[in-house]
């Protein structure tokens, strides 16, 4: 008579089986709800820069939007973070930066005048020379500073990256159970924080409270949008 392979297995392994079965349902189930209610919700959209080390990389810079920018602490110090999907040019570029830099990166929050500038810097194979087209300026530490942007801050890598699919929950932790298996097919994700260390001074010119320069870029229910006064009834 045939039986399912667990059953053949000691009850303690049954039970970690089940029990990351289940998991795997639940989590799963909840990345799925999650994803529909933050679809709902507007998210500010960024584009992070930074230096290119490798001489056979042709240009000196790299950036890439982000749909995960935010910022965490302002006390002792100002922090934000972002995750980034590898492998990727720019985890591999703010990897290889070096801890005696004053400033890794800027980050670009950009302007409700800017979708066209999320869409070059986070569409590599229609937009292989975002900076070619999108005008921008250098920080104190040589790293682009893109025109138009609401506002921008150097940052400095606070930590290594965190790779976010071995990371476990303390009740996980309790039970000795490691990080999600890693398989081709998975999306993998690293977490960097870093510190800010200067905001860089744009110019925002003439530009009033309801002109788009002065609007931030929102993502929202796939699109690009931005927030405007309610109008008076």
């Amino acid at each position: 008579m045939w039986r399912p392979p667990w059953t053949c297995c000691p009850k303690n392994v049954r039970n970690v089986i089940s029990l990351r079965f289940f998991s795997t349902i639940h989590d799963t189930r909840t990345r799925q709800r999650l994803r529909e209610l933050l679809r709902h919700t507007a998210q500010p959209v960024a584009v992070v820069t930074s230096l290119l080390r490798s001489k056979k990389d042709g240009h000196p810079y790299h950036g890439a939007t982000l749909s995960s920018f935010a910022s965490i602490a302002m006390d002792p110090y100002p922090l934000i973070s972002f995750a980034l999907r590898i492998p990727s040019r720019m985890a591999s570029s703010l990897k290889a930066a070096s801890p005696d830099e004053n400033s890794h990166m800027v980050v670009n929050i950009l302007s409700a005048e800017q979708a066209s500038v999320a869409v070059k810097f986070s569409r590599a194979d229609l937009y292989p020379q975002p900076f070619h087209s999108v005008p921008y300026t250098l920080s104190e530490e040589g790293i682009p500073v893109l025109e138009g942007s609401l506002g921008a801050i150097s940052c400095k890598l606070a930590s290594d990256a965190i790779p976010l699919h071995e990371m476990v929950s303390l009740e996980e932790q309790s039970l000795g159970r490691e990080g999600v298996p890693h398989s081709e097919n998975m999306v993998v994700s690293e977490l960097f924080i870093a510190r800010v260390t200067r905001v860089e001074a744009l110019d925002m010119g003439d530009a009033d409270e309801e002109h788009p320069r002065t609007l931030p870029l929102l993502y929202h229910r796939r699109g690009y949008t931005s927030c405007y006064p309610p109008k008076p009834k």
